[in-house]
């Protein structure tokens, strides 16, 4: 009887684990999915990427441009999310050596015009 107890403590004990588990897979999913607007870059479940147009929640779905292509599908459909990256500046310092570099190749450009 008392190892029948045990057993059941401990079957209890996994089961409330993997639901916790799982609870937390799914409030994830939900912050993915709710993270997506338009610039996102996304993955289907199929395996095809592209980038979001439009999120329309009311009927659950997003527009995705693929290359030229706008495909809609529904939201569940989706496996990763990316968020629109900014476009970020360079900047390239010119120093003494760069700046010879520079005038040496259009050197070598000047000579190989005249030739």
């Amino acid at each position: 009887m008392l190892q029948l107890i045990i057993m059941l403590v401990f079957f209890g004990g996994m089961m409330l684990f993997f639901q916790r588990s799982q609870k937390k897979q799914q409030q994830k999913r939900q912050e993915t999915l709710d993270s997506m607007q338009p610039g996102s870059t996304i993955v289907t479940i199929g395996g095809l990427h592209g980038v979001i147009s439009e999120v329309n929640k009311e009927k659950n779905t997003v527009l995705i441009d693929c290359e030229g292509i706008i495909l809609e599908f529904d939201r569940t459909a989706i496996r990763t999310v990316t968020p629109p990256t900014t476009p970020t500046s360079v900047i390239v310092e010119e120093t003494p050596e760069t700046l010879a570099e520079t005038e040496v190749d259009d050197v070598i450009e000047e000579d190989k015009i005249e030739k």
